[in-house]
């Protein structure tokens, strides 16, 4: 019997819903669901908890626990979570690159008004010294 059977089985056989057991171990009622569907694994210290609720060793909790199907299992989560962390890290400078360039934008039109005015003015005023020659 896979663990996510056997949970299953042990908390129907307690007469428990996966939220009452959730609250026992202090996680939520979709973990529970999760680890009934074989989705996901608890970690060590909610085996350890597991085991102790349902008065039971260990190895007979998880015996005939697929090794391999929970290091695929956490690798894939540490993938997503991986690629999620990229995602949000590109967000951010990209955000940050646009804020920049704004910026930027903005100083070179203040520097480039500012040289135009000046140019304008020395204009202005060659021609009004002219006209006085």
């Amino acid at each position: 019997m896979k663990f996510n059977e056997k949970l299953l089985k042990l908390r129907k056989e307690k007469g428990l819903s996966q939220e009452e057991l959730g609250m026992e171990m202090q996680v939520s009622r979709q973990t529970i669901s999760k680890w009934e569907a074989g989705q996901s694994y608890p970690d060590f210290t909610r085996l350890v908890m597991l085991s102790d609720f349902f008065d039971m060793t260990l190895d007979e909790l998880v015996k005939d626990l697929d090794v391999q199907e929970v290091r695929e299992s956490s690798l894939t989560n540490e993938k997503i979570d991986s690629i999620y962390r990229v995602s949000q890290a590109v967000d951010s400078v990209f955000q940050n690159k646009m804020l920049k360039d704004f910026i930027k934008g903005i100083w070179w039109f203040i520097v480039g008004s500012l040289i135009f005015m000046c140019v304008v003015a020395a204009v202005v005023l060659i021609r009004n010294i002219l006209k006085f020659i």
